[in-house]
């Protein structure tokens, strides 16, 4: 639990970083660019994550191998899984790539994104956007070793260059007056970038020699053989695929519904109640090599304390923000954007059901925790999205919040109790006649 409380030390010091360079950064977008731009700017710089799925689930592989392994400086295994990981990666970059490219040269950006996407140059800043990401997918390896090695602080440390990198971006475009008003998203990507790097570096130096020789044997594809990886891949791919389309189109289904007004409120909500959920979700995979670690020796490792502590941990994060949220939103927008009610209590409700489902999830990082996940998060897909088309007309900007929430709690924090309750059981008992003497023993006959 010290790696938890590190992480979470770590993430706050980025997050008071990141929350003040960021509402620097916000107001600099709405006050030189215009409510539009800072509408788009939301929109492009949040929506790959619709596609964590990018990485095809390996991060489940990577992370498993490195935290199990005795000696992962040495291990064969973890070096043939770095190896397997780069080379898919490599592949799956490139073909986002090259669809940002195909999707930018055919017109289509207005068509999947609707009517926050601004009119002069929003196309191609969502091509670039994309094409980033996909260039600098195979540089996230570093992130995943690190949080393996139970260095999930340092991975959260290396953050805290995205939000001065922004400030100094966009405030010298400002000073500048550079039109770049439909390109500001691209530059948080070039940012994200910069941390990914900055894992790999650090990751290569605390693996040593393995990374480096993992790299060297990536062409290497006859000679060297990678390991089988669909066994974890595929369950954390269905749900890196389902869960984005369940909890990020939000800002799509209010572009296509309600226009630019309703998504600004949405962006600037979601802006500073990420905040809070960034904290938790660092803090939460904290706990992925925990469990790992625990699995590979045999020990029992019950997520019950870390539930009940990160439900109250988000529940209080998220009520003092929401406490003081006029007061930021006024200073961010300078009066133009206003959350009502409705939007604060929902993400109160949020933050706390998103906060007790981390330590469950965490613990259920093996096959068979993976797999049993899949179905409710796939049904989580078509509850959250009826239920945010039917509550925008109702609460406006909160009802994808409210919408999601509910479906948190029905397709994810009660079947991941219910699972972890049973599993739990059943490892006690198989450690407890383990542990029992053997009847036809020496013992039995004393």
């Amino acid at each position: 639990m010290a790696a938890v409380g590190s992480t979470a030390v770590a993430k706050i010091a980025v997050m008071g970083l990141s929350g003040v360079l960021g509402i620097l950064t916000s107001r600099l977008i709405i006050e030189h660019f215009g409510t539009a731009a800072y509408a788009q700017y939301g929109l492009l710089s949040t929506f790959t994550t619709l596609l964590p799925f990018a990485d095809l689930g390996l991060a489940a592989v990577i992370i498993n191998a490195v935290a199990g392994s005795s000696s992962p400086r040495t291990d064969d295994v973890v070096r043939r899984t770095v190896v397997t990981s780069l080379r898919v990666l490599i592949v799956s970059g490139g073909t986002i790539a090259l669809v940002a490219t195909v999707v930018t040269l055919a017109g289509w950006w207005p068509t999947l994104l609707g009517e926050g996407l601004l009119p002069d140059g929003g196309a191609l800043a969502a091509g670039l956007c994309l094409a980033v990401f996909g260039l600098v997918l195979p540089l996230t390896v570093g992130q995943r070793i690190l949080v393996g090695l139970g260095r999930t602080s340092t991975q959260v440390a290396s953050q805290s260059v995205v939000a001065p990198f922004m400030v100094l971006a966009i405030g010298s475009a400002v000073m500048l007056a550079a039109p770049i008003g439909s390109y500001l998203a691209v530059i948080s990507y070039v940012a994200n970038a910069l941390v990914s790097v900055i894992c790999l570096v650090v990751a290569a130096r605390a693996l040593s020699p393995q990374l480096g020789g993992a790299v060297r044997l990536v062409p290497r594809v006859r000679s060297y053989r990678g390991v089988p990886v669909v066994g974890l891949a595929w369950p954390m791919l269905v749900q890196m695929i389902a869960l984005p389309v369940a909890m990020q189109t939000g800002r799509l289904l209010l572009s296509h519904l309600a226009g630019p007004d309703e998504l600004a409120q949405y962006n600037l909500a979601s802006q500073l109640f990420g905040l809070v959920l960034q904290t938790i979700a660092a803090a939460g995979v904290a706990l992925w090599p925990v469990y790992a670690r625990a699995r590979a020796a045999g020990r029992v490792e019950s997520p019950a304390v870390p539930v009940a502590w990160f439900l109250l941990g988000g529940l209080a994060l998220g009520g003092a923000l929401a406490a003081v949220s006029p007061w930021v939103t006024g200073f961010v927008s300078g009066g133009q954007i206003r959350l009502d009610g409705w939007m604060l209590g929902a993400f109160v409700v949020f933050v706390g059901l998103q906060a007790a489902k981390y330590p469950l999830g965490m613990y259920m990082t093996d096959r068979a925790g993976l797999v049993f996940q899949v179905p409710p998060i796939v049904l989580m897909v078509p509850i959250t999205l009826g239920l945010s088309w039917w509550t925008i007309d109702l609460f406006g900007a909160a009802g994808p919040v409210l919408a999601t929430a509910l479906a948190v709690l029905l397709c994810q924090v009660l079947p991941n109790l219910w699972y972890v309750s049973r599993d739990l059981a059943r490892r006690r008992a198989e450690a407890d006649r383990a542990a029992a003497p053997d009847a036809s023993g020496p013992a039995a006959g004393a």
